[in-house]
């Protein structure tokens, strides 16, 4: 099990803005940082042009979509795992099986702040190799 603190803003605006939330999320990385260098695998590209947004350079960027979904996908088809969240406003979700034995939670136009994140097994095992996935993209 693991506790996940995620800071995240409500839904943004189409057009880029210091003011807007973010879409993928966001990092402190102090002076000095290690590892050097620092990397995060976002997804580049979009629908919005920029030219539409008033800026007088070329580009398409993302808009944000809404969504927030907390996912758990075990590295063995075998593994049946589960998630559970408590949201900001303090409700609890909890989900198993969402995309085959993988599970994971959709939040339709999430809360701002703190979102706590429990995943394990279905059943009793330890050691079970998984990823944790947090997307404001289709999942």
């Amino acid at each position: 099990a693991a506790l996940v603190p995620v800071a995240l803003a409500g839904p943004a605006a189409a057009c880029p803005s210091y003011n807007n939330p973010t879409v993928f999320g966001s990092a402190n990385v102090p002076a000095n940082f290690a590892p050097d260098p620092w990397t995060r695998n976002v997804t580049a590209g979009g629908m919005q042009s920029l030219f539409d947004c008033g800026f007088s350079f070329p580009g398409f960027v993302v808009s944000p979509t809404g969504i927030l979904t907390i996912a758990v996908e075990a590295n063995s088809a075998a593994i049946d795992t589960v998630i559970l969240v408590n949201a900001p406003d303090g409700s609890w979700h909890w989900n198993d099986d969402y995309r085959g034995l993988n599970s994971a939670i959709t939040f339709q136009n999430p809360l701002q702040g703190q979102y706590d994140i429990w995943f394990g097994t279905l059943n009793r095992s330890s050691n079970n190799r998984a990823r944790l996935i947090l997307t404001e993209l289709s999942y």
